[in-house]
């Protein structure tokens, strides 16, 4: 089967590593690590704005968050592609050769991060919405990683943008020369979009606390739904849809069901202000404290 437009059409890198001096970068990390960067600023800022905590809450509460997303992560690629691993148990933790399931991920990092949120003595559904464009932001760039890669792409593609793979990464039953969906662009660019939405959302619309976590919950899983339906990479599928597509739409469901509940309240979630001054002096102390 051949599909070729290489006219206009996206390369891919010649090599996922590049070095720099004795350094050997993995690009796959890389993008990874610029990707947090991105977020954590961004979360850092949001918390300043809205008066919950400074950068250094931020970062400190972003650390345990990519320690538990990318353990996360990773656990959920092994267990849901165990056949790779099950007789090469050593590759386990070889992560910076791609392998990052997000569902996992955004799980086990939203646990750690609740908890280190909680340590820190900040009002949790606040900092979560405030994290809430920054998790979008990180994944925009970390997706580049798949670039480098060459991996997790569509189907194949004649579109101007099409993706050209080497011959070393062309899937089994595919001519050489032909080109694919760049699914990874299109998941970058939709979840650039929805950072930009989701800011644009917490300024115009006064939302009840925990309403703007739930929102990127269901615009990424709408996103991930689409994108998984072009992908042509091996995975499991149940009832004519891939896995993660099950995950997705469970995502969405639970999200959406969360924001029609709370909204029914007569009490809403969100305090008219969030900032020192909405803190009686007791609590503030107990804050403070709770930092040191």
């Amino acid at each position: 089967m051949q599909v070729s437009h290489f006219v206009g059409s996206l390369p891919s890198p010649s090599s996922g590593t590049f070095d720099i001096g004795p350094l050997n970068i993995h690009a796959y990390g890389l993008m990874i690590a610029l990707g947090v960067v991105a977020g954590v600023w961004l979360m850092g800022r949001r918390f300043e704005q809205r008066g919950i905590g400074t950068k250094d809450d931020a970062n400190a509460i972003a650390m345990w968050g990519v320690i538990g997303g990318v353990i996360g992560a990773r656990l959920y690629h092994v267990a849901t592609d165990w056949s790779k691993f099950s007789n090469h148990l050593a590759d386990i933790p070889k992560i910076w050769q791609g392998g990052l399931g997000i569902p996992g991920g955004l799980l086990l990092g939203t646990f750690f991060g609740v908890w280190a949120i909680r340590r820190r003595g900040l009002p949790v559904a606040v900092a979560l919405d405030c994290a809430a464009p920054a998790i979008p932001l990180a994944q925009s760039i970390g997706r580049w990683g798949n670039w480098w890669n060459q991996e997790l792409f569509g189907g194949p593609t004649t579109l101007p943008w099409a993706l050209r793979i080497d011959a070393a990464h062309m899937p089994e039953g595919y001519a050489e020369g032909t080109t694919f969906h760049p699914t990874f662009l299109y998941e970058s660019l939709a979840n650039l979009a929805l950072c930009l939405a989701l800011v644009a959302l917490s300024r115009k619309v006064k939302l009840r606390m925990g309403h703007l976590m739930a929102s990127y919950v269901i615009g990424y899983g709408i996103i991930r739904f689409l994108v998984e339906g072009l992908r042509i990479d091996t995975a499991h599928h149940v009832g004519g849809l891939r896995w993660n597509q099950w995950v997705a739409l469970m995502a969405i469901v639970g999200a959406a069901l969360y924001i029609a509940i709370s909204s029914r309240r007569e009490v809403p979630i969100e305090a008219e202000a969030v900032g020192p001054e909405a803190v009686e002096p007791e609590a503030a102390a107990e804050t403070d404290e709770a930092r040191d």
